[in-house]
């Protein structure tokens, strides 16, 4: 058996090893688990999960560190990633009584009729690299919060981290067989996802691995799927005088943790007659972001990417674009040798006849100009793609008509395209979603609605289609 390794991005350090799960093994410890989980009172559960945001405040810094030193990102980056894992908790308590809460309805003969919700069983929750505890987390506590079991994978690129939070769920006291690790690469999940006792798939990821799960069981409608996929996301700048404001809200959607959000912005759709403004403002803020480790004093804004294979695909692409009609408005450069680190790049592609829709991950930006409202909402919706999208600047009807047309999950104004709540659903359209989306609506796929006609005593008539009675044969 080959033993998984994870290195440092920032100094190619190797940071964790471990030897791959076994696949059964995990499966059959968590079904063994759930039933006894799923028995408890959700005051019981939830009173479990409410001790785990005091194990992770205890363990705060730990975690902190080790997000960081496994993705790369600034500790600061790193720092409010654990906030969310500690925020989910109320977040989901608060989502599973207000959507999945028991309800009474009327019914006759003075029957009651209750609809109430069930878990499913057990779980594979599938988790990225980029938030490699609050993204599974979004999940996992959703899911055992509903008496689901889980099986838990991490991306095969950040497992230390999914390891160290498997720990603290059952330092808090969620049972071991509740919630399993299983360490693995694409095959691993795939044999997870296939489990003929795996009664649901929660992913997050690229839309290609989403793309191959939904059509893994697209015969098999017995497994529940939350699909949570990438982007290619659009951000409109149309008529505002706030220009520095405006590159600002640019520059925070397309760079904040090296562009590696679902959420970054990939493309800026700019007024023509604004576009050289703001892209000289865009430019001027990019040239000050400071690109260095985690640890780096000053903070910096962006650390590496997560690997180098990510890094030279990142650069290719720029490339790409560069030698098929692009003109490059600041290039990406790579500037520690044999590390992931990348500058933030921005290409102008107006003049390219054909533009790739793909999810570019990473700190591209890639501008389009146009001089009508109507092709900026075009240009935003050509695309596979529905997660985020932005509109900075315009009138209100302006935004009205923008926020009816766009075609997204996410539908901002005068915002980022990302740094969306965990109060509110979180998912997209086209290959970014298959319509469940999580965080505050991640109850839903979590637990599935049961109605029941319930009475204590039988009581039942039938008034229409019976024959007579034959008095005289009764009298027989």
């Amino acid at each position: 058996m080959v033993a998984l390794t994870s290195y440092e991005p920032a100094t190619g350090t190797l940071l964790w090893q471990g030897e791959p799960g076994d696949v059964d093994t995990e499966v059959a410890r968590a079904r063994a688990g759930w039933p006894r989980w799923a028995a408890q009172p959700i005051a019981y559960r939830i009173e479990t999960l409410r001790r785990f945001v005091n194990v992770v405040r205890r363990h705060e810094d730990a975690l902190t560190d080790l997000i960081a030193r496994e993705t790369g990102k600034p500790l600061w980056d790193a720092r409010n990633e654990v906030a969310a894992v500690m925020g989910k908790i109320d977040v989901s308590v608060a989502a599973y009584s207000e959507r999945t809460g028991q309800r009474r309805l009327e019914a006759a003969l003075g029957a009651r009729q209750s609809v109430r919700h069930k878990p499913h069983g057990v779980m594979a929750v599938l988790g990225p690299h980029n938030f490699p505890a609050h993204l599974p987390n979004g999940h996992i506590i959703p899911a055992l919060l509903a008496g689901n079991a889980v099986v838990f994978k991490p991306s095969e690129k950040t497992p230390a981290v999914g390891e160290m939070l498997v720990k603290l769920y059952h330092e808090a006291g969620v049972p071991t067989d509740v919630i399993r690790l299983l360490i693995g690469g694409a095959d691993t999940g795939k044999a997870l996802n296939a489990h003929p006792d795996v009664g649901g798939v929660l992913f997050t990821g690229s839309a290609q691995t989403g793309i191959a799960i939904n059509r893994q069981f697209a015969s098999n409608p017995s497994k529940i799927l939350a699909l949570e996929m990438g982007g290619n996301n659009p951000i409109i700048l149309w008529d505002t005088p706030e220009i520095s404001a405006a590159a600002t809200l640019v520059v925070q959607s397309a760079f904040m943790t090296s562009g590696q959000r679902c959420t970054a912005a990939s493309r800026l759709i700019v007024k023509e007659s604004l576009a050289d403004r703001l892209i000289a403002e865009v430019k001027k803020l990019a040239d000050r972001l400071i690109v260095d480790h985690p640890h780096a004093n000053p903070a910096p804004y962006m650390g590496p990417v997560i690997d180098n294979q990510t890094a030279d695909g990142l650069t290719e692409s720029f490339l790409w674009l560069m030698s098929n009609g692009g003109r490059p408005i600041k290039h990406m450069v790579r500037p520690q040798k044999g590390l992931p680190f990348l500058t933030p790049a921005i290409i102008d592609v107006t003049a390219m006849k054909e533009r790739p829709d793909v999810e570019l991950f990473g700190p591209l930006l890639q501008v389009i100009r146009v001089t009508e409202f109507e092709d900026a909402i075009a240009e935003a919706n050509n695309s596979r793609y529905g997660l985020s999208a932005s509109l900075i600047g315009g009138s209100p009807e302006q935004y009205n008509l923008f926020w009816s047309n766009i075609r997204a999950g996410i539908v901002n104004w005068n915002r980022p395209t990302n740094g969306a709540s965990s109060n509110a659903p979180f998912g997209g359209v086209g290959v970014s979603g298959n319509h469940r989306p999580s965080a505050y609506y991640a109850a839903d796929y979590c637990a599935y609605p049961v109605v029941s006609a319930e009475i204590e005593t039988p009581r039942a008539s039938i008034g229409v289609g019976l024959k007579d009675i034959d008095v005289a044969a009764m009298g027989d």
